[in-house]
């Protein structure tokens, strides 16, 4: 009986240590095996951003105030002359790995798709090749600010909780690079982290031409999507298929803001005079990206003020369409004549709103300090606490320091053609949110665009101690 007892306690033990054996085996060989790793689900938490925030400035001088000074905010933010959106519809996987990936510095791929878990351990398609640059304009203070454009989702289907399986070094076969059903929240997760926006499309509801079930369909797509995206929620609708059921059903559900159509009326950014909240924004579709270049191209030759916004819709994204993005950029971006801001439409939505509602006040404290206060009033869904201010009358070369209150985590300045421009960002995470991208690029070394993340993350931030360190830990 006592050998019964012993077999019976070394027999589970020698389970124990060959299951353990195997765990250990299975690690060191995952190469060869299919393995899902979870990807990084760290995401800037939304859901605790700041709202209706005012924001303080104290500007010093070297001599008097002037005694023309004017504060106004430019119609588009960085004072920029030239307006374009993109819209990527149907959810798909191409949003991630092609139009994101372009923008941020990423691997692109001809023939196969991948998502975020492949990208962070280093599992690519072969045919993987890189821009060798970012893509997007300045913020006229001499900082990088990337093209940020709209993916839409579809949140009530099983399709985005998908998983990639991660095999760094298998080669016998690439169907894990095969096109995904739908882009899923992981990829979604990453996108947001870099500013690109989300809308709803496509809604699962028992009839689609009933405005009443589809407005019961938007809360519980809704539901999913503050339960997928740290309490994020959407406030844009992109039309699908022409359907103005949708239209109709988002006019009555209150958190559903701003929307885009396909026969709405073109806006002109420099004779917008309302906060076009519940304004139907129009966007054209066509096959071939060398239209919008000739359309561009039409816009930049007027006036600021008799130019209209460019707005485009797209299903697949590829490599023509890559070079349009890149094209934009090296002629009206960063690397051209740096006129062009290309956010999302819930980004310009809300600098708008910002322009229309917000208060700017200028008070003297002495002869040489100003104090500048800007309030910045919200809705519900507001992610993007920011905003430019102008001084006009006041020498940007007379300006001996800049500093701000609390709420204000991002400042820059530089001149504009009539005085100082100001940007300030509110965001109430930025810091964790650029020391998130350090530690990351600490992990990895060896991925040059994840310094380049970093840095361009940090140099977000207004100037401060934690700043400073940051920047030392990157050099």
């Amino acid at each position: 009986m006592k050998s019964l007892h012993t077999l019976l306690y070394v027999l589970p033990l020698l389970w124990f240590v060959s299951c353990l054996k195997l765990d250990t085996q299975i690690n060191s060989e995952n190469s060869n095996l299919d393995i899902d790793y979870n990807a990084d689900r760290y995401i800037y938490p939304f859901g605790k951003e700041s709202t209706n925030i005012t924001a303080e400035v104290i500007i010093k001088l070297e001599n008097q105030i002037p005694s023309n000074i004017r504060v106004e905010v430019p119609p588009l933010k960085y004072n920029k002359s030239l307006l374009f959106m993109f819209t990527q519809d149907d959810c798909k996987q191409v949003a991630y790995c092609s139009t994101w990936a372009s923008i941020n510095g990423k691997p692109l791929t001809r023939n196969y798709y991948y998502n975020s878990s492949q990208l962070k351990y280093g599992d690519l398609p072969p045919d993987s090749y890189y821009l060798g640059n970012t893509l997007g304009c300045t913020d006229g203070a001499g900082h990088e600010v990337r093209f940020a454009f709209t993916t839409t989702l579809l949140p009530q289907s099983q399709l985005m909780n998908a998983y990639s399986q991660v095999r760094p070094k298998f080669t016998d076969n690439y169907y894990r690079f095969y096109m995904n059903s739908a882009l899923i929240w992981q990829n979604v997760r990453e996108m947001l982290n870099y500013g690109v926006g989300i809308a709803f499309h496509d809604i699962e509801a028992s009839d689609v031409k009933d405005p009443l079930l589809i407005k019961a369909a938007y809360a519980i797509a809704q539901d999913s999507i503050l339960a997928h995206l740290s309490g994020r929620g959407c406030k844009f609708l992109a039309e699908p298929n022409g359907n103005k059921a949708y239209v109709a059903a988002a006019l009555s559900y209150d958190p559903i803001q701003t929307i885009v159509v396909q026969t709405g009326t073109a806006f002109y950014p420099f004779k917008v005079d309302t906060d076009l909240k519940d304004v139907l924004f129009h966007r054209e579709f066509n096959n071939s990206p060398y239209y919008f270049k000739r359309k561009i191209r039409e816009e930049a030759e007027k006036a600021k003020e008799n130019r209209k916004a460019i707005y485009v819709g797209v299903h697949s994204t590829d490599s023509n369409w890559i070079e349009l993005l890149s094209w934009l950029n090296d002629n009206y971006g960063k690397e051209g004549d740096d006129s062009l801001w290309f956010p999302s439409q819930e980004e310009y939505y809300e600098y708008n709103y910002y322009r229309i509602h917000g208060k700017r006040t200028i008070t003297k404290i002495d002869n040489n300090t100003l104090k500048v206060i800007v309030t910045l009033p919200s809705l519900q869904y507001f992610y993007y606490p920011s905003t430019t201010i102008n001084l006009e009358g006041l020498d940007n070369n007379k300006v001996i320091s800049i500093l701000s209150n609390d709420v204000v985590t991002g400042l820059s300045y530089g001149k504009y053609e009539n005085g100082t421009m100001i940007n300030i960002d509110c965001r109430k995470f930025l810091l964790q949110h650029a020391t998130h991208f350090v530690e990351k690029y600490e992990k990895n070394k060896t991925d040059p665009s994840l310094k380049a993340d970093a840095i361009y993350f940090v140099n977000m931030l207004k100037e401060s101690d934690e700043k400073r360190l940051l920047l030392e830990r990157l050099n």
